[in-house]
């Protein structure tokens, strides 16, 4: 049996780590490749880095912090933000990035999934998706949960994976910085509906929510932020509450 992997979140907002409830309310969280350090020595299986106003500011990632927090790391390392075409992923990868991450752009433009693929290989492109309940289903949200696409979330994780996406990293708007929880209903339809990586995001709190997420919502891996950053949840321990749940992990750390 696959192990479930453990995936610690950076999102970053003018060069530090921030974390708000439901994409709003920022507070400071301290800088980026300290924190990634930290949550590597934590025992975390994979670094997440999103610069979260770089769509929405119509600029291009931070290349700089990208680098700088590459270099801490020696385990996989996801960037995305401010990602619109071929050489921007290109100059994402060159800073050390592992994998990249699309949201926005994808689906503007579909396409650039496979161009990426083409280019990088599936198992290096990640598609975002921010999904909200609206009228009693999930609507895919862009531009860092501001606007509204009118999109089915199942269906775009769908047409993702058939354009060439590796993974899939679904995040709750209804659920994020709550610790209320993931949204395990959203994440196993869309998990039972693609054959890729489906990684939950989104109202993790405790123990419990990620073995919740593994079992009921079939995730293949789980991220989250607050807790690690604030001390709320130690990633190590973690590790060893899902072991003895007999829930697959890397361990020991």
């Amino acid at each position: 049996m696959l192990t479930k992997r453990i995936i610690a979140c950076l999102d970053v907002d003018d060069g530090r780590v921030v974390k708000g409830v439901q994409f709003v309310n920022l507070r400071d969280a301290g800088d980026p490749m300290e924190c990634a350090a930290a949550h590597a020595r934590d025992g975390a299986d994979e670094i997440v880095l999103l610069d979260i106003t770089a769509t929405s500011d119509k600029r291009q990632t931070m290349l700089d912090v990208v680098s700088r927090t590459a270099r801490s790391l020696f385990i996989p390392f996801t960037v995305g933000g401010g990602i619109r075409e071929l050489s921007d992923a290109a100059a994402v990868f060159e800073a050390g990035a592992d994998k990249i991450a699309i949201n926005s752009a994808a689906v503007k433009d579909p396409t650039l999934i496979g161009k990426i693929a083409a280019r990088f290989g599936s198992q290096a492109v990640v598609v975002s998706i921010d999904a909200r309940r609206v009228n009693g289903g999930f609507e895919v949200f862009v531009a860092g949960g501001r606007i509204p696409t009118g999109r089915d979330a199942i269906l775009w994780a769908r047409e993702a994976a058939a354009c060439g996406a590796g993974e899939i990293l679904l995040t709750s708007m209804d659920r994020d910085g709550t610790q209320a929880g993931f949204d395990c209903e959203l994440v196993q339809l869309v998990a039972d509906s693609v054959s890729i990586p489906v990684i939950a995001s989104g109202g993790a709190g405790a123990a419990r929510d990620f073995i919740e997420v593994f079992r009921n919502g079939r995730a293949d891996a789980a991220l989250a932020a607050s807790i690690f950053h604030f001390g709320i949840e130690n990633i190590a321990q973690l590790k060893g509450e899902l072991h003895a749940a007999s829930v697959p992990v890397r361990w020991p750390c």
